[in-house]
């Protein structure tokens, strides 16, 4: 059932659960809780589509590195940011889950073989079997890859969702239509309230920009809003505890992780076709689309003490370039126009027709570009970020139209995340150099005394970062070095979850994705059982 709250006439809603958020993570756990024969209440702060008076409860101030405008870098309306996310489907490494010496605050309460279940069911919510193409994989399509040494360089894959509105509100009417659920839009949870002894969440303040309210309340919370927005409404929520929620330690908001992105450099190759046929474009391998990219191996991020940071090569103008008519169009269709349901189809009517035109004449295109001079073999880089606890989100001095403080984003970068991006680079000029591929000319950004990481906005049509909010209410065993527990339980509080890539202590270099809907089935198994044992408050 479908309740706009605009036009709602009650003052308290009770449910069994409540999730607060709409989007991939919170659709993942209402579905995985409706399975397991629970009712579900799902708020959602914004509507079906793209409003900009709701849009502006995103905006605030970004003090650290140069990043997108936080009302930009988020989308508030039923499916959340995955209405115009880009499909990329991956997987974390296990070394990503690993405890590495050579990289403070890393290490997860979980393993990569406790995720290994969820991850094969995750695949089935983007109608995708199980597991990532290999390399053997793409070599059984008959495409060539080179034989790179793989202690030093290995081979990934992303995988594509053809769907690319999967998690958009015409596309949950399972949701709409379920006896056991109940969907509010408009309705933006302004405050958690918790009992006096901060044992319990007892309710929520739910608000909206015309004035309304009503009280909330459940057995179960899940909040799933983001890795800005989860930690903004636990550090607005002050009645009880004055540091905000689960904050005893001073973490809430903290580590705040992206994929940044850059040009790691170019290659001036012999065999410009092969590598573009290889990486240049996309493939079907077994009847999944999927695309390759190169990684540090696991024991070459050993021995350089680096981070699990990414790159592909791909035609790009030359950093010094103007940018080509075409692409700044697409731009302009991307982020200069409002993303509603008409901008957000003709941005992918743009998209799709691109990729029939490139899948039918790759890489002949680029490869006469290059020949010409027009394009170069760029190395784009989507690197792992380092856990920095003065990478952050904070509470800003103004508040929003609801009253509740807006976020504020501190985003820092260090000296090792451009450390394994110069790492990796070389590595890439070792192996091509080895195998006979070509030379690989490094970003000069990359060396001297005083670096910095340096963004190029004709490297990507997003430069900055992939919009990827991680790692702000990271999990943790211990309540001094996370936020919550290994099932997204907030320490400390019964009955309140966290789901969505907040939750991540490092980030690999694999879109988020994938690992949010695999933890949000683990956490909803967890609460599913919890609440079968009568391991849960009552409701207040």
């Amino acid at each position: 059932m479908h309740i706009d709250f605009r036009e709602a006439g009650q003052s308290e809603h009770r449910a069994e659960i409540c999730v607060i958020g709409a989007g991939v993570a919170g659709i993942s756990i209402a579905r995985r809780l409706l399975d397991a024969g629970h009712s579900v209440t799902i708020l959602e702060s914004g509507g079906f589509d793209y409003e900009a008076g709701i849009a502006d409860l995103n905006a605030g101030p970004s003090v650290g590195e140069e990043y997108y405008e936080l009302d930009h870098a988020r989308l508030r309306m039923f499916g959340g940011t995955t209405a115009i996310w880009g499909g990329r489907v991956a997987e974390l490494d296990p070394i990503d889950f690993r405890k590495r010496a050579w990289i403070r605050h890393s290490g997860w309460p979980i393993g990569y073989h406790d995720l290994r279940p969820y991850y094969d069911q995750a695949y089935a919510s983007f109608d995708l079997p199980a597991g990532m193409p290999t390399a053997n994989d793409f070599q059984s399509a008959g495409l060539r890859l080179p034989d790179f040494d793989e202690a030093r360089l290995g081979i990934r894959s992303w995988a594509f969702d053809r769907r690319y509105n999967r998690f958009t509100y015409r596309s949950c009417q399972d949701l709409v239509d379920h006896e056991r659920c109940t969907i509010f839009t408009h309705a933006t949870v302004a405050e958690i309230e918790v009992s006096d002894d901060t044992g319990r969440v007892t309710g929520l303040q739910v608000r909206d920009v015309r004035g309304k309210a009503m009280r909330v309340v459940a057995r179960m919370f899940v909040l799933a809003s983001g890795g800005i927005e989860n930690p903004r409404i636990l550090l607005a929520s002050r009645a009880v505890m004055a540091s905000g929620i689960g904050n005893g330690h001073d973490l809430v908001g903290r580590f705040f992780m992206e994929h940044p992105h850059a040009r790691g450099g170019r290659i001036v190759a012999s065999r410009t076709w092969d590598l573009l046929k290889a990486f240049g474009r996309r493939h079907s391998i077994g009847g999944v689309t999927a695309a390759a990219l190169l990684v540090q191996g696991e024991k070459y991020q050993a021995s350089e003490q680096s981070l699990n940071t990414s790159l592909t090569i791909a035609p790009r103008q030359g950093a010094d370039k103007v940018q080509f008519w075409a692409m700044r169009a697409y731009n302009r269709i991307k982020h200069d126009l409002a993303p509603s349901k008409g901008a957000r189809a003709a941005w992918m009517s743009v998209k799709r027709t691109a990729a029939t035109v490139q899948s039918a004449i790759d890489p002949l295109r680029p490869w006469l570009l290059n020949r010409l001079g027009y394009l170069e073999l760029a190395l784009l880089v989507r690197s792992e970020q380092a856990p920095n606890p003065d990478s952050r989100v904070q509470l800003a001095d103004e508040a929003d139209e609801l009253g509740v403080p807006r976020a504020k984003l501190d985003w820092r970068l260090n000296e090792l995340d451009i450390h394994s991006v110069e790492r990796l680079v070389a590595a890439v000029g070792t192996e091509f150099e080895r195998l006979d591929l070509g030379r690989v000319e490094p970003a000069s950004w990359l060396s001297g005394d005083d670096r910095r990481w340096q963004t190029d906005k004709l490297v990507s049509a997003h430069p900055i970062g992939g919009y990827h909010h991680m790692g702000t209410t990271r999990m943790a065993d211990d309540p001094r070095h996370g936020v919550t527990d290994a099932f997204g339980r907030v320490h400390g509080i019964a009955n309140l979850y966290i789901a969505g890539s907040s939750l991540f202590p490092t980030s690999g270099w694999a879109n988020p994705t994938l690992t949010i809907v695999a933890l949000a089935l683990r956490s909803g198994d967890h609460i599913a059982q919890r609440l079968a044992a009568n391991d849960a408050p009552p409701a207040s």
